[in-house]
């Protein structure tokens, strides 16, 4: 059993390690050594910080200087656990002692035996050393970060300072760190986690009587403020660290730091090189003229659900501008109108079409007795909250549209219409199917969710409209091609996960009206340049939040799906609010145009024509001379069945038919049996701010 077992002196420096190297999808381009050239500087137990010793102590073992080598107590308590959770991994319950035996270790098996051999050491460790000799080899050796070992390195990383220098604050973000050092890494995905753990340990360094209550009242309110990292030898920077997230929940920290890992990724390193290059462009650009400091992209292959590029910031490496922030994979923004895709989709499952008609004039959705019945000019100016009276632009809409032109030009008052007839649960539903996980609980959304009233993680749009490049079939997303021990030994392969959402002729029909250049032409005029790719056909959809505080431009083709954000990543609004809205189109644009030079040109498939099960899904607005909402014609519970017996037994009846008979009386002679195509009464010039635009 203690054949090869290290000795108490081969504990303070442990032999080299196997690094895990991260490559790109062909294999050749290393991305990031994890454990390569590591970072550590042996310092003295008086060099090291009382504050961190305290800190270590209290979240890791509060008992340390009481008990020998082992602790019964949490030795019981992880026995418990292995016991009542066969077939698991081995929990801890270590003390500081057997943490610091762990580290002599390359065998990373999770076995009794090696339990055993881990409590002989420290036994060992224990009768050889005193207590402060076992802390400070403890804290020279354990790891801080993929390559950053011991406390003096982690602090001159994180904190450009020597530990002996740290408060008591930052000594308590040292601590927090051992746990998981890929997930809370202060250069990684999971800020925020490592400070809520931060304040944990402060908390219990406070429980264990280590600091009064000013000094945990003073650390708790001290801001935490992080060195950026060095960037040698670390490519794709966002991409890899959420790779290390993976492999860190997959495999285990340990394996992560040692086990030599050789991983094979899904990312592209040219697409990758071309989004750093726009994003980085476009969100100059857009500090110049519309105050937006940053943006991020993510391109995956629709077909596979493989990601190819990721750049989660404008610059990882930029302190100042919050680099290390992914917006891709952590950011809850506003999606505004790129949910609406989704909305017309359902009300195509449920039996509208493309020609259907519905008045895009202003209405008054809210039942409250306190709201008009059909909003005027002042009333757009006020903000009651108990009133919801959306608009597209200043002025009054365009009247009777069809929803093809609706969708194609991002006209609001159709869109929230249609998730009113399609059912709020019903199209949440539908956008959660896609893979809009966030979008988690209808009844706080409301009908303003279709102009952006919810959040989603671009991550999770991308591969939302993905779905609609597939016709209906979402499929799961991957970092990975391939993952390999160092013995070369296949632990993982990529291996295509996919689930039917919707009946491709839906999506197709989406897809048909999204990709109808001449139907969108209205919306953008002199930026319809940005949007067309000779010889490919591509579909997209913009969006803008509230306030212009997030622009979106979301396309794809049968093997291309691309998204953009661009804003501000401490969520102020961008200004020149009618340009806002291309603030992501042009980096969207300018990333289609190189990427699509490598493929082939390849044509969607055209949607069969959806059936009209009555004259109303196909123009009818009008009867006996006088022009109707379609809740005259159309049960939202039933839409495909007969007319409603008694419109009014509907709460939104009189609201949109009161706004019809006024909008008639004001436009006569506009009235007709079937729709005419008119295009909005204002177009979106590129330096022309228009207020109240919402694409």
């Amino acid at each position: 059993m203690t054949r090869g077992l290290p000795t108490p002196e081969q504990i303070a420096n442990p032999p080299v390690t196997e690094s895990t190297k991260i490559y790109d999808r062909t294999g050749t381009v290393l991305l990031y050594e994890i454990s390569g050239g590591q970072k550590r500087t042996y310092v003295n137990f008086d060099e090291i910080p009382q504050s961190l010793k305290d800190a270590t102590l209290a979240i890791e073992d509060s008992d340390f200087y009481e008990h020998g080598a082992f602790s019964i107590r949490g030795i019981v308590r992880s026995l418990w656990y292995d016991l009542t959770n066969p077939g698991g991994t081995l929990r801890g319950g270590s003390t500081i002692t057997q943490q610091l035996a762990r580290n002599a270790f390359l065998n990373l098996e999770q076995t009794l035996t090696r339990k055993v051999k881990e409590l002989i050491v420290a036994i060992q460790i224990d009768r050889q050393y005193t207590k402060d000799k076992v802390l400070e080899l403890y804290l020279n050796a354990i790891p801080y970060g993929p390559t950053i070992y011991g406390v003096e390195g982690a602090s001159q990383a994180y904190f450009s300072k020597p530990a002996k220098d740290l408060t008591l604050a930052q000594s308590a973000v040292l601590a927090a760190i051992p746990k998981a050092p890929s997930f809370y890494s202060p250069w990684g995905n999971n800020v925020k986690a490592l400070i809520q753990r931060q304040r944990l340990v402060l908390q219990r360094t406070y429980d264990t009587g280590r600091i009064t209550k000013e000094e945990l009242d003073k650390a708790l309110a001290e801001p935490v403020v992080f060195s950026p990292p060095s960037g040698r030898g670390l490519k794709a920077p966002h991409f890899v660290t959420a790779v290390e997230d993976y492999l860190s929940q997959r495999y285990g920290e340990e394996v992560l730091r040692t086990g030599g890992l050789r991983v094979v990724t899904t990312l592209d390193w040219t697409l990758q090189q071309l989004g750093e290059r726009v994003v980085a462009e476009g969100a100059d650009r857009n500090e110049r003229l519309y105050g937006g400091t940053n943006a991020a992209l993510v391109a995956q292959d629709p077909r596979t659900g493989q990601v190819l590029a990721m750049v989660g910031s404008r610059d990882y490496f930029a302190p100042d501008q919050e680099g290390q922030f992914n917006v891709v994979t952590q950011g809850l923004r506003q999606p505004g109108s790129a949910l609406k895709p989704f909305v017309y989709m359902n009300a195509f499952m449920k039996g509208y079409t493309p020609e259907t008609v519905l008045f895009d004039i202003p209405t008054e959705f809210s039942t409250n007795l306190s709201c008009p019945k059909v909003p005027t000019a002042a009333d757009f100016r006020e903000s009651d909250p108990q009133c919801f009276h959306p608009q597209d632009y200043e002025g009054s809409g365009v009247g009777p549209v069809t929803i093809r032109a609706a969708l194609a030009q991002s006209i609001n008052i159709p869109a929230v219409k249609t998730l009113y007839l399609t059912g709020l649960r019903s199209s949440i539903g539908l956008m959660q199917a896609a893979g809009l996980k966030t979008l988690d609980d209808p009844d706080k959304f409301g009908l303003a969710v279709v102009l952006g009233g919810g959040a989603v993680r671009l991550y999770d749009l991308v591969n939302a409209y993905a779905m609609l490049s597939q016709e209906g079939i979402l499929r799961e997303q991957s970092l990975i091609l391939e993952v390999r021990d160092k013995d070369k030994k296949v632990l993982e392969r990529y291996q295509s996960k996919e689930k039917r959402v919707a009946d491709p002729n839906y999506a197709r029909t989406v897809t048909d009206i999204l990709a109808d250049v001449s139907a969108r032409a209205g919306l953008f005029h002199s930026s319809l340049g940005l949007t067309v790719f000779p010889g490919y056909d591509v579909a997209m959809k913009t969006g803008t939040s509230n306030d212009y505080r997030d622009a979106w431009t979301m396309g794809y083709t049968p093997s291309l799906a691309v998204g953009v954000w661009a804003g501000n990543n401490d969520n102020t609004p961008m200004h020149r609010q009618g340009s806002s809205i291309l603030a992501a189109v042009p980096i969207w644009s300018s990333f289609m145009k190189e990427a699509l030079l490598a493929q082939p040109p390849q044509a969607f498939i055209k949607p069969d024509p959806l059936p009209a099960s009555r004259p109303v899904f196909s123009g009818q607005y009008v009867q006996d001379g006088q022009a109707h909402s379609i809740l005259y014609y159309v049960d939202k519970d039933d839409p495909t069945g007969p007319p409603p017996t008694n419109p009014y037994d509907d709460p939104q009846f009189e609201r949109w038919e009161t706004a019809v008979r006024a909008w008639t009386a004001a436009n006569p002679g506009r009235i007709s049996t079937t729709t005419e195509e008119v295009p909005p009464p204002a177009l979106i010039e590129e330096e022309e701010p228009e207020p109240g635009v919402t694409p």
